[in-house]
């Protein structure tokens, strides 16, 4: 099952996920019914990333970002547990965040954001350059 899971979220362009997510859907509905649904109801969102810089995919298939840091600040947090007030609590996080934020690896493709914030579209990860209408005949 992650196997053909992988299928899905790893195709290099949307209609090799499309395909993917059927054939997921085909093999596991009668045993997984309620996952399948809940595969097939958000398939436009779970495939959303293709319509994002090639370079972007990794960072957005990944969640591990989110959790080290949380992780970092509950493992500090719960051993100070009730010696601190709300607002040391509060500045406490935003040092160990500080601290985290040192190490983080650096987002690829930071060239594309300003693409991606202009409204850019990409399909499949590559920029749709549009023919200008005098230019179709």
């Amino acid at each position: 099952m992650k196997k053909d899971l992988r299928e899905v979220y790893l195709a290099p362009n949307r209609a090799s996920a499309e395909v993917a997510v059927n054939v997921f859907a085909e093999k596991y509905r009668t045993k997984y019914g309620k996952a399948v649904d809940c595969l097939t109801k958000d398939r436009e969102a779970l495939l959303a990333f293709f319509d994002l810089p090639a370079e972007h995919w990794d960072h957005l298939r990944t969640t591990n970002p989110i959790e080290s840091v949380f992780a970092t600040v509950r493992h500090r947090t719960v051993r100070t547990k009730g010696s601190l007030s709300p607002t040391t609590a509060k500045l406490m996080v935003f040092k160990l965040l500080c601290a985290a934020s040192k190490t983080w690896r650096r987002l690829k493709g930071t060239n594309q954001l300003p693409k991606v914030i202009a409204g850019v579209r990409f399909k499949d990860g590559i920029e749709v350059i549009g023919v200008p209408a005098n230019h179709a005949a």
